[in-house]
């Protein structure tokens, strides 16, 4: 009887399990395959975000500060304060030597080698020695100032010009004609030569080889007599080279200050360009280039407003850097050290959202050279994980929707 009863109840749940088996519905099984594809997706996006790097302007905060000093690096992070923006204050003057401005202008009759010179000599006799028959006055015309000095005169010989005037050269050929033809009268005239030029490049209305001459015996005067200068003027250099000797100065400075309207000498070489310094813009900008400076000076408020500020859907406010090879002076009073040596990497650090972190960015000098960096927030690559997570899936999803069809 037991074991009539065992077998009878074994029968009875294996007829449970069939009809459960076959209640079960088959869109009930699309389901939990179609949440085990979703969740494989899922795990498969978040490996290959994790193993592979996000598109990025650049480094953000935490990695730019793993590289300082004091994380075994090579850069001093510094943050911007009053005390930083008075050290870092300086800017390469522009001006002319002792020997550029002391220097007198040259006389405008004064002979020198490589002038040209015009002669006429007038004789009292009816056949004399450069007069001919019938004539009453000799031309000589472009007389040549040799490399040493000297010009040649018939009948007077070779005369000592370069140096004298042209009054004084009169004076030496009537005296030496006086021996051999009665009273003659000598006119010398001073033509331009290339012993007394200048050569004008850049930006000027005409380039080229100029005499000095009376009016154009200073630097403004042969500028204007080039046809001044043809770029921005608060931005125009004004480079003289004379022999080994350079001098450079800003045009704004060769008008407020007299004392740079240098003396000219002939051969000085004068070059007019625009201010060559330059500055790079990277990161959360709206402008990534270098950037050449508009302004003799540039703050950092300035240098981010001309790359067209900061861009309000990326950048971090909190995280503009400003990297530089500083001098060892300046960067032993940055860090306040003394044992610095040689040229030191600085990252300067300026944040935005403080009281006065306007302040500081308008007071802060960016240089030639510098490179203006900002990171983006971290909002933005959250943004970008969510991006690349969502779009990772999206092909899994279309699939699906297409099984589920």
């Amino acid at each position: 009887m037991g074991r009539l009863a065992c077998c009878q109840s074994a029968r009875k749940n294996e007829a449970r399990r069939g009809r459960n088996i076959r209640s079960r519905r088959p869109e009930a099984v699309n389901t939990h395959s179609k949440k085990w594809a979703r969740g494989i997706a899922l795990l498969a996006a978040l490996a290959v975000v994790s193993s592979c790097g996000l598109p990025r302007v650049g480094p953000n905060k935490r990695e730019i500060y793993a590289g300082s000093v004091q994380n075994q690096g090579d850069a001093f992070i510094v943050a911007v304060n009053d005390r930083v923006t008075r050290a870092t204050a300086f800017t390469p003057a522009l001006g002319f030597s002792d020997a550029f401005l002391n220097a007198s202008q040259i006389g405008s009759d004064t002979i020198r080698p490589g002038d040209t010179l015009g002669l006429t000599v007038w004789e009292n006799v009816d056949d004399g020695l450069l007069v001919g028959e019938g004539q009453n006055s000799a031309v000589l015309e472009e007389v040549q100032v040799d490399g040493a000095g000297f010009i040649f005169v018939p009948y007077a010989g070779r005369i000592r010009a370069a140096g004298n005037t042209p009054e004084a050269i009169r004076r030496i050929i009537s005296t030496k004609l006086e021996g051999q033809t009665p009273s003659p009268q000598v006119q010398v005239r001073r033509l331009a030569g290339d012993g007394s030029t200048v050569n004008l490049v850049g930006a000027v209305g005409g380039q080229g080889v100029y005499a000095i001459e009376r009016p154009t015996r200073t630097l403004s005067a042969m500028l204007a007599r080039a046809g001044g200068i043809t770029i921005e003027p608060e931005t125009a250099q004004i480079t003289v080279i004379r022999g080994k000797e350079r001098g450079e100065i800003w045009l704004q400075d060769l008008y407020e200050h007299p004392e740079n309207d240098i003396a000219l000498r002939g051969g000085d070489r004068i070059l007019v360009e625009a201010d060559t310094r330059a500055f790079t813009a990277l990161g959360a900008t709206s402008g990534q280039a270098r950037v050449t400076f508009e302004t003799q000076t540039l703050s950092a408020l300035e240098a981010i407003a001309q790359v067209g500020g900061l861009v309000p859907t990326a950048a971090d406010p909190t995280g503009v850097f400003v990297l530089r090879n500083e001098p060892a002076e300046i960067a032993n009073m940055v860090m306040g050290r003394t044992d610095l040596v040689g040229a030191q990497r600085l990252v300067y650090v300026l944040d935005l959202t403080k009281p006065n972190g306007m302040f500081m960015a308008r007071d802060f000098v960016i240089r030639d050279d510098d490179t203006l960096y900002v990171t983006e927030a971290p909002f933005t690559q959250w943004n970008k994980t969510i991006g690349a997570i969502t779009g990772s899936l999206t092909p899994i999803n279309s699939i699906n929707s297409l099984a589920g069809n």
